[in-house]
């Protein structure tokens, strides 16, 4: 009985509360003081919002704790102190929030000297940004007051919960109007361009790293917000600001003035390519935009390119001349010059330039030649994943974009600058065809930048002498290259527009034109070498994803059988009779084959619906059970005779007695009945030996076949019709 037990339990909090002289810390000291402050415990609650409770809540998270605590103790009163704070209760949020005082408290943390507490740091930053999100027109106007906030929260960038803040400030403000009104003042408190000079060479790097995340991630917000304001909505100011020339040119100059710094480019390159990748995003996206020819879902602005362009020959020099590392030692072992993050990240903002199809841009990086610098430096690093992508991307940019670039050449032979400038000054007088938006059906000259890609980087010869040495370091016993996957991709990419796509005609000329020994090597490789790999890959990426299908975490419970399933069914009413839902098998099969006919026929026999039974027959009746063995022989393909050597009894398989289908309709089943064999048969010989035996033994159907003995014999007819290799590599595919 339940009233012989005291279930309700009382919490402690409300004995102390009882005391007149009880204290804050030691109601923080109980466990469950939270969990009663969220459960909005009116007492508690009263007592936390009185002034002097929040005073004290207030100075835990904002004045250092004392040195002589122990480490594992010392932050406990602020950490509980910050939750209750921001534990979103109305009464708790009002007070914090209304009243002027406890903001003062707060704002003083920030005119502290830099460092701050990072713990601290984070604690203010939580309750500052609970305050945006719960309090919000009060904070702002409190906040607008004063004249140094941004400045203060820059100075103290080089925590992150600084950036946490500040990207508070843009996200958690409604409704629209004050949004709007926040964004206008952040922007005329000039938030971006404080944010770019952080980005300088001489500021530290933790500095510098926070503030290139907070751009990026402002530049995203901003963008995924005006997606989803309606379009009669101001724009915003702060990427108006961070997507103009002057901006972009001020990051620029910050990178590169004087001493060449790793973690300057890095991070400063990262807002480059925030502010030119597409509204995808992850490799998801990437991976998609990939296999879409590079195509994006926006256009980037022409600021944006036309600041970049002047900076192009200083990313190049970075290629050839990268910030001084020293010597790594890797799993292939010592590297004695690494790539270097900055070349990576260079080659990152080349692929992302070339996906934009810009004129000017590609006019310039084809002057430069920097995709054969990248080329060198893929062959070169032949364990950088990350760089062969990258190329990988640009190779694939410059074939599946080249006929909308309008970059364009007189002539095929004797590529440089002044056949560039040449095209240009075509272009100045008019000459038809050279419109970049001109159908690339009839323009008349080829692309420069797939010209430069096989004759100056000479991809084709590059890539037959990579297989070639590859080839041959596999046949004295070495490892294969780390970059032979890129470079199948690579490979197959230019196979592929060579034979179809809208720069189709051009990559022949240029394969024609290749010297006659390196076009046969190529016709070679492509027939033969190419033609096996791709084969070899798909064959073992296929058993790989039958594999991965499979091997799953819940392995055993999809095909293993449990305990319970080999005991008596009569005395388990838990028996796994859901197992033939989860079967799926995938047939390689035409529809119109004889293997498919005989299959279907032998799914109709054995998986028969209950709506097919008839109106006046009780389906749970015990019936008899006949267990048939069949005579047959397979034909090449699969197709079998066999004869029924057991009379039709009246239940075959555990299906219903046919006493009511006619003499005609049993002769077309028995026709188009496939053969089965039971496990019976297989103890009795030989399935061709014509002394088969066929024996029927009553069974009530609470002592049915378990399912996994259904499952066999569904699965037996498919593998004795031959049809057992499925599209999976494997026999089949359940569950």
């Amino acid at each position: 009985m339940f009233w012989k037990f005291d279930l309700h339990t009382t919490s402690h909090i409300d004995q102390l509360l009882d005391r007149e002289d009880v204290t804050l810390r030691e109601l923080m000291e109980e466990e469950d003081v939270l969990q009663e402050c969220k459960a909005q415990n009116r007492r508690l609650l009263l007592f936390l919002s009185q002034d002097h409770s929040m005073q004290e809540l207030v100075n835990l998270i904002t004045e250092e704790p004392s040195s002589d605590l122990e480490e594992k103790t010392r932050f406990k009163f602020p950490n509980i102190a910050c939750e209750l704070l921001t534990s979103d209760v109305t009464l708790i949020n009002d007070k914090l929030g209304g009243d002027e005082s406890l903001l003062e408290k707060l704002y003083h943390f920030l005119e502290q000297d830099p460092p701050l507490n990072p713990l601290l740091a984070s604690f203010f930053s939580k309750t500052i940004g609970n305050l945006i999100a719960r309090k919000t027109e009060q904070v702002i106007s409190f906040l607008r007051k004063k004249h140094n906030f941004i400045g203060l929260v820059l100075n103290h960038l080089d925590a992150s919960a600084m950036m946490d803040l500040l990207l508070r400030l843009i996200s958690c403000v409604e409704p629209a109007p004050l949004r709007q009104e926040v964004l206008t003042w952040l922007n005329e408190e000039q938030l971006i361009q404080r944010l770019t000079e952080l980005m300088q060479t001489e500021r530290d790097e933790e500095r510098q790293s926070n503030a290139s995340q907070t751009l990026c991630d402002i530049i995203r917000l901003s963008r995924d917000q005006a997606n989803q304001m309606p379009e009669a909505m101001e724009p915003d100011p702060l990427l108006t600001v961070l997507e103009s020339e002057e901006n972009v040119a001020r990051l620029l100059k910050s990178m590169f003035e004087g001493e060449k710094s790793e973690a300057s480019i890095v991070n400063g390159t990262q807002v480059l390519l925030t502010l030119l990748e597409s509204r995808r995003s992850g490799l998801e996206g990437l991976m998609e935009l990939y296999s879409q020819g590079c195509e994006r879902s926006y256009t980037v602005s022409g600021s944006i390119l036309r600041a970049i362009e002047p900076h192009l020959k200083d990313f190049q020099q970075l290629l050839l001349d990268p910030p001084k590392k020293s010597a790594i030692l890797t799993t292939v072992g010592v590297l004695e010059q690494p790539l270097g993050n900055a070349r990576l990240h260079v080659a990152r903002l080349v692929a992302s330039l070339l996906q934009t199809s810009d004129h000017s841009v590609c006019q310039e990086l084809c002057r430069l030649n920097t995709m054969d610098l990248l080329l060198d430096l893929f062959f070169k690093y032949t364990w950088n994943n990350f760089l062969h992508f990258q190329v990988e991307l640009c190779v694939a940019s410059i074939l599946n974009h080249s006929a909308h670039t309008g970059l364009q050449i007189p002539t095929l032979q004797n590529h440089d600058e002044k056949a560039v400038q040449g095209s240009e000054s075509q272009k100045e007088e008019g000459t038809p065809g050279q419109d970049s938006n001109a159908d690339p059906a009839h323009t008349p000259i080829h692309d420069a930048l797939v010209v430069n890609l096989f004759q100056q980087c000479r991809l084709v010869q590059r890539i037959l002498d990579a297989w070639e040495e590859n080839d041959r370091i596999q046949a004295e016993g070495g490892t294969r290259r780390g970059n032979m996957g890129h470079l199948t991709r690579i490979a197959n990419t230019v196979v592929q527009n060579l034979e179809k796509g809208q720069v189709q005609s051009q990559i022949s000329d240029l394969i024609k034109e290749l010297p006659e020994d390196c076009r046969g090597r190529w016709e070679s490789f492509v027939g033969q070498t190419l033609r096996e790999t791709n084969r070899r890959n798909t064959v073992d990426l296929a058993f790989s994803d039958y594999q991965i299908q499979q091997m799953t975490a819940n392995f055993v419970d999809q095909f293993g059988f449990n305990d319970e399933e080999f005991s008596e069914h009569d005395e388990n009413i838990n028996a796994t009779f859901d197992r033939i839902a989860e079967i799926n098998f995938n047939i390689d099969a035409d529809d119109n084959s004889a293997n498919a006919a005989a299959f279907e026929a032998c799914f109709k026999e054995r998986i028969q619906q209950f709506d097919d039974c008839e109106e006046e027959e009780d389906i749970w009746e015990d019936k008899e059970i006949n267990y048939a063995t069949q005579v047959k022989s397979r034909s090449r393909f699969g197709v079998s005779s066999s004869s029924d050597s057991s009379p039709k009894g009246p239940v075959r398989n555990g299906q219903r007695g046919r006493g009511s289908a006619s003499e005609e309709e049993e002769d077309e089943e028995g026709a188009a009945q496939p053969p089965t064999q039971t496990a019976t048969s297989k103890k009795m010989g030989s399935p061709q030996t014509p002394q088969s035996k066929s024996f029927s033994k009553p069974v009530p159907v609470s002592n049915k076949l378990p399912c996994h003995l259904n499952l066999i014999h569904l699965i037996q007819p498919v593998r004795d019709l031959g049809i057992d290799r499925l599209a999976g590599g494997g026999v089949a595919n359940c569950g």
